[in-house]
């Protein structure tokens, strides 16, 4: 029997409540998403990882989705929603979009005076768009990918 979105197992980490299986997984999957998917040399491990909240979504023992939220560093600054990553196979599913919306309700929950963004890759505006995010500045290149800044409104 195939899984479904509702067979997955949606969990909350911080960095050091990883098992260091899960921890190599979840850089994996980033790895081979932002860095030989989409063919973009760059230092993925940015050193926030450690300070931020980490999504996983697991199906079985094999990480397939995650994302972090970096925490403000100040009760009125920004809560940034980025590293959304979900395995091809799983794509097309509504993985991110649950993810997503996560994401947003636990950062509204923990850092309710906080602004949330994120710097979406430009061809994802209408995605996040439908999660309540507006642009909020220019697009811009990122490691030669285009981006555009988006704040959640709604």
């Amino acid at each position: 029997m195939k899984s479904t979105k509702e067979d997955l197992r949606w969990s909350w980490y911080g960095f050091d409540d990883m098992e260091p299986c899960l921890l190599y997984d979840m850089l994996s999957l980033r790895e081979a998403i932002f860095v030989v998917e989409q063919k973009c040399i760059y230092q993925e491990l940015d050193g926030r990882d450690k300070a931020a909240l980490h999504l996983v979504v697991s199906d079985a023992n094999q990480v397939i989705a995650c994302l972090r939220v970096l925490k403000p560093t100040r009760p009125d600054s920004r809560v940034k929603i980025g590293r959304v990553a979900v395995k091809p196979v799983w794509r097309r599913r509504g993985i991110a979009r649950r993810a997503v919306q996560m994401a947003i309700e636990n950062a509204r929950r923990r850092y309710p005076s906080s602004v949330l963004y994120l710097e979406a890759q430009s061809y994802l505006r209408e995605f996040y768009e439908s999660l309540g995010f507006e642009a909020s500045g220019p697009e811009f290149l990122e490691d030669g990918i285009p981006h555009i800044p988006m704040q959640f409104i709604s």
